[in-house]
């Protein structure tokens, strides 16, 4: 289920506030601590005035601004210079250069909190924040590979004791005819006439041993990171899978969308290794994605991976919790 509209905090930037319209971020930011309007951000079309330019209020005789600007009232049909303009004087914040100049961070002039509806967000000068998501640092790639690694560790083995009688019997299957290839290749021969053939029960085998280890993985994964975030793998790594919009259970209708995007092609492993491709490719996708380190199944089931503070032993005095701020829609 998708997160219903409304004003969330930026898992960007855990200081600001954005609007998320069922489907991605909208508008400019506000500030955490400032109460966000009763509706979505205000779009080009809703702010549009008479003659289709954007209305502002007037700021004519404001230090450091130019007015009138259009729409305000008295003066109809006047143009008069946006700030952010080229060659216009105060830039909107976050802009560099022209000290003291109202717009500078920290210093916003009377009724300014952004540039006009309509007009873009300036953008954040030089390098862009490390994101916070709920207050705790990004989990970074070698820890969830190795979590991932012990994971596929403990699934192994579960398919050693579940699977093992599947996999003898698909190995007694085909054994004669790869021993038979395997010797006619070292002795030069390519002919095909008179191998043994592989016995009809081997595809069945494959699928049930596939199937089989599909719902094995779907049980040891699905039910502990629906309830805690974490697997076995994750735990001992001391990271933690978090809803992007929320400090919270991911809940098990989210954790089946997660793991479905990197489990179920599993079973197309017997059409010329396609599922294990795929699943590759979402396991290298963390390194690509940008500020947020998703990989394709965070993406899916909108989570993000985050470290876990270290706990310290205080003696007797119980272990001190993380501090992890996030707004509960």
């Amino acid at each position: 289920m998708s997160l219903e509209p409304g004003w969330y905090v930026d898992p960007a930037d855990t200081e600001t506030r954005r609007w998320w319209d069922g489907e991605g971020w909208i508008g400019a930011p506000i500030p955490v601590d400032v109460t966000p309007p009763d509706g979505p951000p205000a779009t080009e079309q809703q702010a549009a005035g008479p003659g289709g330019r954007p209305d502002a209020t007037p700021t004519s005789g404001a230090p450091g601004r130019p007015g009138p600007w259009p729409g305000q009232p008295g003066q109809p049909g006047q143009a008069g210079p946006w700030p952010g303009q080229p060659g216009q004087p105060n830039p909107w914040p976050g802009q560099p250069g022209q000290p003291g100049q109202p717009g500078q961070p920290g210093q916003a002039g009377p009724g300014m909190q952004g540039p006009p509806p309509g007009w873009p967000y300036p953008h954040w000068p030089g390098a862009q924040p490390i994101p916070r998501p709920h207050g705790l640092p990004l989990a970074s790639y070698g820890a969830r590979l190795v979590a991932r690694l012990i994971d596929f560790g403990v699934v192994f083995l579960l398919n050693a004791v579940v699977n093992g009688w599947f996999v003898w019997r698909y190995v007694e299957a085909v054994s004669p005819y790869l021993r038979e290839s395997v010797r006619r290749a070292l002795n030069g021969d390519t002919s095909t006439e008179g191998l043994p053939q592989i016995d009809d029960q081997a595809g069945g085998l494959q699928i049930a041993i596939l199937v089989i280890a599909t719902a094995l993985w779907y049980a040891y994964e699905v039910p502990s990171m629906a309830a805690r975030g974490q697997t076995f793998g994750k735990r001992l790594m001391g990271i933690r899978a978090l809803p992007v919009e929320a400090d919270q259970p991911l809940g098990f209708g989210r954790a089946t969308r997660r793991w479905s995007t990197l489990g179920l092609p599993t079973l197309l492993w017997y059409c010329c290794g396609l599922g294990l491709l795929l699943q590759l490719i979402d396991a290298i996708s963390p390194l690509f994605d940008h500020p947020l380190r998703q990989a394709l199944h965070d993406k899916r089931a909108q989570t993000v991976v985050v470290q876990l503070p270290r706990k310290r032993d205080t003696g007797t005095a119980p272990p001190e919790s993380a501090d992890t701020p996030g707004d509960t829609p």
